[in-house]
């Protein structure tokens, strides 16, 4: 038991709470972490991803499929906020999960202060550059004459609330890299609540359309900021503590931060370089029409995919943690679990698309046949092989969670530059919209074949797989 003295003369107090909470990731049961973990990191994701979702339902409903197109159009924008988001809020929590497991508070601390100022600096100037050139940059992404009123009275609104998602997103994931995603999942909970509320309210009661559905989203994360702001100023609740002097910017830190969360920024650049492309390939295949049905294909592959992002973000604390204390047992088996439950989840997935399509795509548009027709066709060709994803995104975090980049970039990158890209810019060619549709699923087989045989070389070279199965066994593997 340890017990802290902070005044001399005083009697020592009991352990904190938050402290023994931060340290079971290195004694408690692998699958009750888990779960612990990947339970409220799922319900957190689909809240999140509500935003998104939701407005495209009251949208779909209220306005029309040109209104869904139009918001499809803006999406590589938000992938390109979300990849500096992640570029710091992913950087920032690897590192402070493997600090936490080396009972390295007070670096763990300076680190989430630096964190937070990057997560409100970096947007705000992004926002105030791209604001003044929304137009032209939607012109250039492929909006038309239909489109293009939707999208910018969608984005004018929705883009300051980008600020919010980084601060709240940023630290929510800080909130469960130190232990507690009971309150990183309440946090993404209650602010989808309130986007869906006031959604309800501004869409189809007021009838403000697309303008509604922005503002919407802002309320929920204005929300959202509030509540996890006041966990770190809130007595008795964080381990890790924001202090004033933490805020200024390090290099040393941030350039530790830049190196982990380069991967995923990569990730989501190209991702938005990817969705850009295939927004003009469905404008010139198949129009409008096949743009909101993108759509709604993108909106479902949210719901189905982000369960299995939420089981491997809950598994990367634990792995962090252990990787930091060195308890490499506990790593592999960590990975092991996580790859099993996200395969379960991932079939389940994929069963529910080939039984319930028709359902699925009723939830965006009732009364538009050519739209909801494209949409369930290509929903099952998009997701023809969703049952090898889950061990895919698992190993693919793996690689993040102990906090080695270049690996983790080239991994991250394979799926989105060596694969996809390519595939679209040739399948259409010979295929047309189909070849938009088949490209995908054989993206997913190229990438998945390449994770597994590069997980089980830094498996192999480690000595995980050689290690025996014993809580007592340490590996070999040199620390971070």
């Amino acid at each position: 038991m340890t017990f802290k003295n902070n005044d001399y003369g005083k009697a020592p107090t009991a352990p904190d709470k938050n402290e023994n909470r931060t340290e079971i990731m290195g004694t408690g049961s692998i699958n009750s972490l888990l779960w612990t973990f990947s339970v409220p990191a799922i319900v957190g994701m689909l809240a999140n991803a509500s935003y998104v979702i939701i407005n495209r339902i009251f949208i779909g409903h209220a306005v029309g499929g040109i209104a869904i197109a139009a918001i499809t159009l803006t999406f590589p924008i938000f992938i390109i906020f979300m990849a500096l988001l992640m570029l710091i809020g992913v950087g920032a929590t690897t590192l402070i999960s493997i600090r936490l497991g080396q009972q390295k508070t007070e670096e763990a601390e300076a680190i989430m202060g630096n964190a937070l100022s990057l997560l409100v600096l970096i947007p705000v100037i992004c926002c105030a550059c791209m604001y003044f050139y929304i137009e032209p940059l939607l012109i250039f992404i492929g909006a038309d004459a239909s489109t293009l009123p939707y999208a910018i009275d969608y984005l004018k609104i929705l883009m300051p609330s980008v600020i919010l998602m980084s601060v709240s997103m940023g630290m929510n994931n800080i909130i469960r890299a130190e232990g507690n995603p009971v309150t990183a999942m309440l946090t993404q909970l209650f602010g989808g609540i309130v986007n869906v509320f006031f959604n309800y309210i501004f869409v189809m009661r007021l009838g403000w359309g697309v303008q509604g559905a922005a503002l919407g989203s802002v309320m929920g994360q204005i929300f959202a900021v509030i509540w996890v702001m006041s966990y770190f100023f809130r007595p008795n609740h964080s381990y890790l503590k924001i202090r004033f002097h933490n805020l200024f910017i390090r290099i040393h830190h941030v350039r530790s931060i830049i190196a982990i969360g380069f991967a995923p920024f990569t990730m989501q650049v190209t991702t938005s370089v990817q969705q850009f492309i295939l927004n003009r390939t469905l404008v010139v295949y198949g129009g409008d029409v096949a743009l909101a049905a993108f759509g709604i294909v993108g909106s479902l592959a949210q719901i189905l995919v982000m369960p299995i992002v939420g089981l491997a973000q809950g598994a990367q604390p634990i792995i962090g943690y252990n990787y930091g204390a060195r308890q490499y047992y506990r790593v592999r088996e960590t990975l092991k679990k996580s790859v099993i439950y996200a395969t379960i989840l991932s079939v389940i997935s994929w069963g529910a698309i080939r039984l319930f399509n028709g359902q699925m795509v009723g939830l965006f548009t009732s009364n538009e046949p050519e739209t909801t027709a494209m949409a369930t066709h290509a929903l099952l060709m998009f997701f023809a092989v969703m049952f090898i994803v889950g061990f895919q995104v698992v190993c693919s975090g793996y690689f993040q969670a102990i906090g080695k980049p270049l690996q983790s970039t080239i991994l991250l990158l394979t799926r989105q530059v060596l694969f996809l890209i390519p595939l679209l810019l040739i399948l259409p060619k010979y295929l047309g919209l189909e070849g938009v549709w088949l490209s995908p699923p054989i993206s997913d087989v190229a990438a998945t074949s390449l994770t597994a045989v590069c997980i089980f070389w830094e498996l192999w070279k480690s000595g995980m797989l050689r290690a025996e199965n014993s809580k007592n066994k340490i590996g070999t593997i040199g620390g971070p």
